[in-house]
């Protein structure tokens, strides 16, 4: 049976939002100093991105005004609540607040930070079944489309076009995957969104011909694969242990979203208790393979996670 939030009964998929733009330069830190600036206004969700201001305030169009709110709230720099307010987040005060790690999105750890945000989602349906159910390894723009389409269908969801899917397919290859190039190499300026400078999609030989790289993810900071593993803890609701099993491939664990392979994994889970101060240990008792939770965990710890993402040890490679 296939397990994940996109099989409960109850599941409601997101194809649109984006208004087919890719998540661009500056533009989160656009949203969070707009929203933070309106924190005093009771309806400043309609002041910072509805009203007719909006557009000069951020200098794009309608549309852009709207993929811009679409990717601050999907990356948890902003909430929405169900009246007309909406706030910064504390995990979008840690990157763009007035103290922030990485307000002009200059370090590999902040997007790796937002690429978990985004593929640990269950709420952007085709984000987080390409990176957490999607098995293939090489693949064409059409398979995506076709796999989306039959889960669709297969899970009765209503009201799903292929239109509408096929725009999100080829906004999710233009927010993770280079342009394709004749010489084979594409210049760092071509690169439409900030996540492609990760690596995760390839494109490879003909136009619509792209591969997942799968491996060790020396960019990955441990900090960032402390903090996702301790998100996907508590989602699970997992108490004492989480096996290996489940960190590795798990829809929405670490070891999917990061597309980190095995062994690449096993060495993270190894030095986890040095790199969270005891949090997190691994064992290997009698066959099995697991992280405990070495102590409690106190509300500090995810702010605390982050900076060592951000320490000056972790923007070297790992060895």
């Amino acid at each position: 049976m296939v397990r994940g939030p996109l099989f409960q009964d109850d599941y409601k998929p997101l194809f649109s939002g984006h208004e087919t733009f890719p998540l661009r330069y500056g533009w989160l830190k656009k949203a969070f100093d707009a929203t933070a600036e309106s924190s005093e206004d009771p309806h400043n969700k309609r002041a910072v991105f509805l009203a007719d201001e909006a557009i000069a305030k951020f200098g794009v169009g309608k549309n852009m005004v709207a993929s811009i709110r679409h990717w601050a709230t999907s990356t948890d720099v902003i909430k929405e609540d169900s009246s007309d307010r909406i706030a910064t987040t504390q995990f979008g005060r840690a990157l763009f607040g007035p103290r922030g790690h990485d307000p002009y999105m200059e370090h590999h750890a902040t997007m790796w930070l937002l690429h978990w945000k985004l593929c640990a989602n269950p709420g952007k349906t085709t984000w987080f079944w390409a990176f957490n159910h999607f098995g293939a390894s090489t693949f064409r723009r059409e398979d995506l489309l076709h796999g989306l389409l039959k889960l669709a269908a297969a899970r009765g969801w209503q009201r799903v076009s292929e239109t509408t899917v096929r725009r999100d397919v080829e906004c999710f290859l233009r927010t993770y995957a280079a342009p394709h190039a004749a010489s084979g190499s594409v210049p760092e300026d071509a690169l439409e969104s900030p996540l492609a400078e990760l690596g995760l999609v390839r494109a490879i030989g003909r136009r619509d011909d792209y591969q997942f790289a799968r491996g060790s993810k020396p960019t990955l900071p441990d900090g960032v694969f402390a903090f996702a593993l301790d998100e996907f803890w508590r989602q699970t609701g997992a108490t004492a242990t989480l096996s290996f099993e489940m960190v590795a491939h798990e829809p929405g664990s670490p070891g999917r979203v990061f597309l980190l392979d095995e062994p690449g994994l096993a060495d993270r889970l190894a030095n986890l208790e040095e790199r969270t101060d005891g949090l997190f240990r691994w064992s290997e008792t009698a066959g099995l393979r697991q992280v405990v939770r070495g102590r409690e965990r106190d509300a500090r710890e995810s702010k605390v996670m982050i900076s060592k993402a951000y320490a000056p040890q972790a923007a070297e490679l790992r060895a």
